[in-house]
């Protein structure tokens, strides 16, 4: 859909240690795919962040 999207993708994630426990951070696709203009895109973004929801809540 778009050659250069693996640039913006949420691929980042963070698991820092904190008072014992390891909360999970990572960037949420629907503001990082805002500055690409490809509604096509855009349609199939919502599926990305329930599944990197669906994701993080299994770990």
């Amino acid at each position: 859909m778009e050659p250069r999207v693996g640039a913006m993708l949420p691929c980042n994630v963070i698991l820092p240690a904190v008072d014992g426990s390891v909360p999970v951070s990572a960037v949420g696709p629907v503001a990082s795919m805002r500055a690409i203009d490809n509604e096509g895109l855009h349609a199939v973004v919502g599926q990305v962040r329930d599944l990197m929801a669906r994701a993080v809540a299994a770990i």
